[in-house]
């Protein structure tokens, strides 16, 4: 049975969600699962904007073949070739033959890395560059290049009669749809978190990227946005680009003081727990403390992007920085988070001295500065060091101002 859901007049949704999966890419997890966004505009030419996931196959080709009701394919949009959308281009083509296949240079010169093909198809492409035009119907399109964000090969293509940009991975989320496909049928404030999170680890290193993106796409009459996953915009995008230009320039959403803490034995926490309380009887509200051993890191970078602050505190673990911390500590800078404040705090029972190897891990980052005052600890905090804990919590709140 075809699963299609009506998005305007001649637009429909043939996308497919899955909640089978536990990681995304392999690395990210999805507790909620994650939706394969595919799109069919109908009309007396028909198109299809990308695929979908190869696990998702089956329902994809039923909603396919449903639709078309035996009329031919005649175009194909690929906006983006990763797998997870691209899956089943091979099979597009060789189901449908004489379908006009629309891609960018590079793409074109991509999707033979990723697939033999039967037969030449050379014929079949409509290659469009930056700003080149297409009537199809009684629409017309415009293709907009958006190299990596977040693969080389990536363009948007954006139906100017109607307002909608197929906007490839960005403006996308984790989390598989509920039946509501909108995000006016939501509470979208709750998906907030899960946009940042998919934004900091899929995109997040191509600030300067997305940037570009989002300076032409302001030029561009957006009344709805069709992603690769998550949901289909149309009353929250201005609220969403303002979400992007932030985390694009690297602008931290609150200023506030997150602490992400590695402990073995539990007096690092015990450190960090003291910390958090002097910082919040001083008044700094909306304070967040991660376990790093017990937190995906994927959720942490996310927040990294959210706060202001940071305090890194972490024992010391065969002569280094506990193996968890250096995860997030190397997913920082890999992820290029720029402009925030750290403060550091070590613990080693006979050799804590790893201060020194995080800020030259985190000096590498643009505007990153440091709170002067830091703690060292030996095994567990003495009555005696509460001033300067104290201290490090004036000098946060200082900084905060």
């Amino acid at each position: 049975m075809k699963n299609i859901r009506k998005i305007n007049d001649d637009l429909y949704y043939i996308g497919q969600s899955t909640r089978r999966i536990s990681l995304f890419e392999n690395v990210y997890p999805v507790p909620c699962g994650v939706s394969y966004n595919s799109y069919f505009l109908d009309g007396e030419k028909t198109v299809l904007f990308d695929t979908v996931d190869k696990s998702e196959c089956e329902q994809f080709f039923e909603n396919l073949e449903g639709i078309l009701n035996s009329r031919a394919l005649d175009y194909f949009i690929i906006n983006h070739l990763e797998p997870d959308h691209s899956a089943l281009i091979k099979d597009v083509i060789e189901k449908y033959p004489n379908v006009k296949v629309v891609v960018n240079p590079k793409l074109k010169e991509m999707l033979f890395q990723f697939f033999e093909f039967k037969t030449d198809i050379e014929q079949n492409f409509i290659v469009v560059k930056e700003g080149d035009t297409l009537k199809i119907n009684n629409h017309e399109f415009t293709f907009v290049m958006a190299p990596m964000v977040h693969w080389p090969e990536v363009m948007v293509t954006f139906d100017i009669t109607k307002g909608i940009l197929f906007s490839a991975d960005a403006f996308g989320s984790f989390g598989a749809l509920n039946g509501n496909i909108f995000d006016d049928e939501v509470n979208f404030e709750e998906k907030i978190d899960e946009y940042r999170r998919y934004y900091t680890n899929i995109v997040g290193k191509y600030g300067a990227q997305v940037n570009a993106l989002l300076k032409k796409a302001s030029n561009l009459d957006i009344k709805m946005i069709c992603p690769l996953h998550g949901l289909i915009l149309r009353e929250n995008i201005t609220k969403l680009v303002e979400k992007y230009s932030l985390w694009a320039t690297y602008t931290p959403e609150i200023k506030s003081v997150l602490i992400p803490y590695a402990s073995v034995y539990g007096a690092t926490q015990n450190t960090v727990e003291i910390l958090a309380g002097k910082l919040a009887q001083k008044g700094v509200k909306n304070i967040k403390l991660y376990d790093v051993s017990q937190t995906n890191h994927s959720y942490i970078l996310s927040d990294c992007f959210k706060y202001s602050h940071i305090v890194i505190a972490t024992t010391t673990y065969n002569n280094g920085i506990f193996v968890k911390m250096e995860h997030l500590l190397s997913d920082l800078v890999k992820h290029n988070l720029q402009n925030r404040t750290f403060a550091l705090i070590d613990n080693g029972s006979w050799l804590p001295n790893i201060k020194g190897c995080i800020k030259t891990m985190l000096s590498v980052l643009k505007g990153s500065s440091f709170i002067e005052k830091e703690v060292t600890l030996k095994s567990t905090p003495k009555s005696s060091q509460e001033a300067e804990l104290e201290e490090m919590a004036n000098a946060i709140v200082k900084s905060l101002s």
